[in-house]
C-alpha cells in the first residue's frame, strides 16, 4: 500500500506542488498515516480473488478480447502490472485509458507515458455507446432493486483551479445519461467525491449533498459513479459504506448503490466501439 501510494501521490499531475515542499511532507506526515488508513479501507471491500479494481478490469480485458478476437491486456497507471512492461509484451496496441472524462491528472499522466505514435483514446464522455451502456446499468439496477426518487451522478472530484473543461465534460456526461433515462431535472443531480488535500475541489462534494438530502427528507437516494467504469475503493467503500452510513446518520434510510460498468456485456461492446476510434 505504501509503495503504490508513493507512487501515486509522488506523481506531480496528481500533486502539482513543488517536489522540494511536497515530498518531505508526503514520506514524513502523508504515507506513515495514510498507508495503514488505505489498507483498513480496502480491507472491508477485498474480494475473494483480490482487489475489486484488478478484479473486475481483468474481467473486462478477457471479456473483450473474447469480443474483438484479440490479444487484450489491461496495466494499472500506478501499481503492477504497470503500462511500459505491459506494452513491452505487445504488437502495436491501442490503448484505452479507462478514464471517460479527460483530466491531466488521470488520462494526461497514461498519454504522457506513452510512446508519441501510440494510438489512444483520449477521453470518451459523450460516446452514444459509453452513455448507452451506463443507462442499461442504471436500468438493470432499478429493475432488480427499486427506483429511489433522487439520482445521484458522482464523479471523482480535482481540485477546481484548472479543471473547467474535465467539469464541463462530467456534467455532460450526466446531462447525457439524464436524457437517456427520461428524468427530468428535479430527478438528479452532479456531485464530486474523493477531495484530498485542502485546495478548493469542485463542489458541491458527494458526501454533504447526500447529508442535506437526507435532512431535507430524502429517505432514499441512487448513487452511480459514471467516471469509474470498474468498482474499487472509490465506489465500494468511500460511497458503499462511509457515505451510506453518513447518510443513515442524517435520516436517510435507504442508499442504493448502482454497480459500475464492470464486465457488463452492454459496456464491453461500448469499449469494442471505442477502441477503434483511437488516433496517434
Amino acid at each position: 500500500m505504501k509503495e503504490y501510494l508513493a507512487e501515486f501521490l509522488s506523481d506531480p499531475r496528481v500533486v502539482p506542488l513543488p517536489r522540494w515542499l511536497w515530498l518531505p511532507v508526503l514520506n514524513g506526515l502523508v504515507l506513515p498515516r495514510r498507508a495503514p488508513q488505505s489498507a483498513e479501507k480496502y480491507a472491508q471491500i477485498w474480494l475473494p480473488e483480490g482487489s475489486p479494481l484488478a478484479v473486475y478490469t481483468a474481467r473486462m480485458a478477457k471479456a473483450l478480447g473474447e469480443r474483438l478476437r484479440l490479444p487484450v491486456a489491461y496495466a494499472m497507471r500506478y501499481g503492477k502490472p504497470a503500462i511500459a512492461a505491459t506494452l513491452a509484451q505487445m504488437d502495436g496496441p491501442v490503448v484505452v485509458p479507462l478514464y471517460p472524462q479527460y483530466a491531466e491528472s488521470t488520462t494526461g499522466s497514461v498519454l504522457a507515458d506513452l510512446p508519441a505514435t501510440a494510438p489512444a483514446v483520449r477521453e470518451f464522455h459523450d460516446d452514444p455507446a459509453y452513455i448507452g451502456a451506463l443507462a442499461a446499468t442504471v436500468r438493470r439496477h432499478w429493475a432488480q432493486r427499486g427506483r429511489a426518487p433522487m439520482l445521484l451522478m458522482s464523479f471523482h472530484g480535482l481540485p477546481k483551479r484548472g479543471a473547467e473543461n474535465y467539469e464541463a465534460q462530467c456534467r455532460e456526461t450526466a446531462r447525457l445519461l439524464a436524457r437517456a433515462l427520461e428524468l427530468n431535472d428535479a430527478a438528479w443531480r452532479v456531485t464530486f467525491q474523493s477531495r484530498f488535500g485542502y485546495a478548493r475541489w469542485l463542489q458541491p462534494a458527494t458526501e454533504p449533498t447526500l447529508i442535506e438530502l437526507a435532512q431535507a427528507g430524502a429517505r432514499r437516494v441512487d448513487v452511480v459513479c459514471p467516471g469509474f467504469p470498474a468498482d474499487c475503493l472509490e465506489t465500494l467503500e468511500e460511497i458503499g459504506l462511509r457515505a451510506r452510513e453518513r447518510y443513515r446518520e442524517a435520516g436517510g434510510e435507504t442508499l442504493g448503490l448502482i454497480p459500475c460498468l464492470n464486465d457488463a456485456p452492454e459496456w464491453i461492446a461500448a469499449l469494442g466501439e471505442i477502441s477503434g476510434r483511437a488516433g496517434p
